[in-house]
C-alpha cells in the first residue's frame, strides 16, 4: 500500500507578511502578475505594491467574481500578454482557485496570499470550477501545490468576522472526513491512501478549533491579532488544507456540493454550507450523542449555521432536498468515502435530522435565555 501526503512548497504566516511578497516572488521569477479580488485590488494593493516593486516588476488584474472556465481563460490571456513569469493570487477562495488554474494553464509558479481565512483552498493542489451561475462544475486536480502560501495575519484580522467563522466551518469537517477515509482506506486527493501524518494533523485541526475558536472570533470582532486568532488562521488554512488533501474528503463536502444546485444557498459561504454537511454526516454515520452535542455547542458558540434555514433553505421541500441529495451522491463524489451505505434518500434523512436537532436546540436556548 502506498501512502502519500501533499504540502505546499512554503507556508509563511505573520503580521504584515504581505510585505514579503516581493522577496518570495523574486525567488521564482523576474516579474509577477497579481490576480486580485475586487476588494484586494481596491483596498490592499495600493498599500503593498510599492514595497513589492522594490524587488520585482508587478502587473495586476482584477478577478471577475466566479472561478469559471471563461474567467480562467480571460485571466490566462492577460498573463500571456504581460510576459510575467510568476502568478500571485490575492483574495478569497475563488480568486485563489482561479490563480492556481491560470498558473497551471500558463506553466508558471504560483504564490497564494489569502485576504480572508474562510476556507482551506490556499494550500491545495486543486481548483473548484464553477458554472457562470455559481454551481460546482468540476474539480481541476493540479500537478503540484502552490509554491508559496503567504498569510498576513493583519489583513485577516481586519476582515469581516463572518469569514473567519466560515473558515472554522470548513475546518470543522476535516477530522470527521479524515476519520471516514482512514477507516475505509479511501483515497486522498493524490489518489493514494493518506499518510499517518495527515490523519494526526486533521485531529490537531479539530482540537485547535475547540480550544481557540471562540477566542479567535472575539479577537476578529475587535480587529486585533491575538495568539488565539493566529492559531485559528493556521487551523483554517494550513491544518485543514493539509488534512483534507492528504487524508481525504467524505460526506460533508459532497453535501456542500449538493447545496450549490440551489440558488437560495449561493449567498452563503463555502464553510457555512460545509458546517451543515458536517452536522448531517454525524447523523448519517451514527456518531455518539457526546460527539454530536460537542459539535453543536461549538457551532453555536462561534456562530456557525445549525439549521437549513441558516443557509437560505427555509421551508425547503422534500423535492428540493432530494435534488440536493442527488447531487451530493453524484458518481465520483467523495460521499462514497464513508463506510455507511450511500443513497440520496439517506442524505435527505440526515439533513432533516441535523436540521431538527438544530431547531430544537435554538428553541431550548431561547427558552433558557428568558
Amino acid at each position: 500500500m502506498i501512502t502519500t501526503a501533499i504540502f505546499p512548497g512554503r507556508y509563511i504566516q505573520g503580521y504584515g507578511a504581505i510585505m514579503n511578497l516581493g522577496f518570495e516572488a523574486k525567488r521564482l521569477g523576474e516579474s509577477a502578475f497579481l490576480i486580485c479580488s475586487p476588494n484586494a485590488y481596491r483596498n490592499l494593493l495600493p498599500d503593498f505594491k510599492p514595497e513589492v516593486e522594490k524587488s520585482i516588476r508587478v502587473l495586476a488584474g482584477q478577478f471577475g467574481g466566479e472561478c469559471s472556465e471563461e474567467e480562467i481563460e480571460r485571466l490566462s490571456n492577460l498573463v500571456k500578454k504581460s510576459n510575467c513569469n510568476v502568478i500571485c493570487g490575492i483574495g478569497g477562495g475563488k480568486t485563489l482557485d482561479a490563480a492556481k488554474a491560470v498558473a497551471f494553464n500558463s506553466g508558471l509558479p504560483v504564490i497564494i496570499a489569502p485576504s480572508i481565512a474562510s476556507n482551506d483552498a490556499p494550500c491545495s493542489a486543486l481548483s473548484v470550477i464553477y458554472t457562470l451561475e455559481g454551481a460546482v462544475k468540476r474539480l481541476l486536480i493540479l500537478p503540484k501545490n502552490p509554491d508559496v502560501v503567504l498569510v498576513d495575519v493583519k489583513i485577516i484580522a481586519e476582515a469581516p468576522v463572518r469569514y473567519i467563522v466560515a473558515g472554522m466551518g470548513d475546518a470543522l469537517s476535516t477530522w470527521f472526513e479524515a476519520e471516514s477515509c482512514k477507516n475505509k482506506y479511501a483515497l486522498n486527493m493524490s489518489g493514494h491512501v493518506g499518510a499517518m501524518t495527515a490523519y494526526h494533523l486533521a485531529r490537531i485541526c479539530f482540537d485547535t478549533l475547540l480550544e481557540y475558536g471562540l477566542l479567535a472570533r472575539t479577537a476578529c470582532e475587535q480587529r486585533i491579532a491575538t495568539p488565539a486568532l493566529e492559531h485559528i488562521i493556521e487551523a483554517n488554512i494550513l491544518l485543514s488544507g493539509l488534512g483534507f488533501e492528504s487524508a481525504g474528503l467524505a460526506a460533508a463536502h459532497a453535501i456542500h456540493n449538493g447545496f450549490t444546485v440551489s440558488p437560495r444557498t449561493h449567498q452563503h459561504l463555502h464553510g457555512e454550507k460545509v458546517a451543515i454537511g458536517t452536522l448531517a454526516s454525524l447523523f448519517r454515520t451514527d456518531k455518539p450523542h457526546s460527539i454530536i452535542n460537542q459539535v453543536y455547542i461549538f457551532c453555536e458558540s462561534v456562530g456557525l449555521p445549525t439549521t437549513l434555514d441558516d443557509i437560505g433553505l427555509s421551508d425547503v421541500s422534500d423535492a428540493e432536498l432530494l435534488e440536493i441529495a442527488q447531487r451530493a451522491c453524484a458518481e465520483g463524489e467523495t460521499i462514497y468515502n464513508e463506510a455507511v451505505p450511500v443513497s440520496p434518500e439517506a442524505v435527505v434523512l440526515a439533513l432533516k435530522a441535523a436540521d431538527a436537532e438544530g431547531r430544537r436546540r435554538k428553541k431550548r436556548n431561547q427558552f433558557d435565555s428568558k
